[in-house]
């Protein structure tokens, strides 16, 4: 089951659909966790910069029957999540993004839209990779060391009081938290 996707009073549980977001979803790894785990009414918008991604991923949803029985249901969106059309909020969002590797005032503003588009009580789940923030730091210049310290402050502020769950994925390669916030 994806983090965050068996939340209570959502469907599967016979009391309503799910909106869900997948930010930077890439290739579909995610995406296809998130699709096995989706109720009969449940809407799915990805959102994807990348070219080569979003034309990879619009193929799958044609051609792979997993993603194909689900397409009537899914979007994929070319665009920023900044740029995410309002038409409502989300039950469940789940965030690729790679947030170590922006600027601070880039993260902050990726939060900030991730906040708004979280329905009262829904989850952000969001992976980083465990320590290397701070590896990065320790082999890092002074610029690099104070952008790092600033994304690490913009995550410590979405997690504060809000983290219901993390969990470590030790397979992953690097290893990774998988971070659950409620808002």
């Amino acid at each position: 089951m994806v983090p965050g996707c068996g939340v209570p009073g959502t469907s599967g549980d016979g009391r309503g659909s799910r909106r869900i977001l997948e930010v930077g979803p890439g290739t579909g790894a995610v995406t296809r966790q998130i699709v096995a785990a989706m109720g009969p009414t449940d809407r799915l918008d990805l959102v994807e910069l990348n070219d080569r991604f979003v034309a990879c991923l619009r193929e799958q949803f044609c051609s792979d029957p997993a993603l194909a029985a689900v397409a009537d249901r899914s979007r994929v969106l070319h665009c920023p999540v900044e740029q995410l059309p309002p038409d409502g909020t989300y039950q469940v969002i789940v965030s690729g993004l790679p947030l170590n590797n922006f600027a601070v005032d880039e993260v902050r503003r990726i939060v900030e839209v991730l906040r708004q588009l979280a329905a009262a009580g829904g989850t952000l789940s969001f992976f980083e990779y465990i320590a290397i923030r701070r590896l990065k730091a320790l082999l890092s210049g002074r610029v690099e060391r104070a952008r790092l310290r600033g994304i690490g402050q913009v995550l410590a502020e979405l997690l504060g009081g809000r983290e219901i769950h993390r969990e470590p994925v030790w397979a992953n390669v690097p290893p990774a938290w998988v971070h659950h916030v409620r808002f």
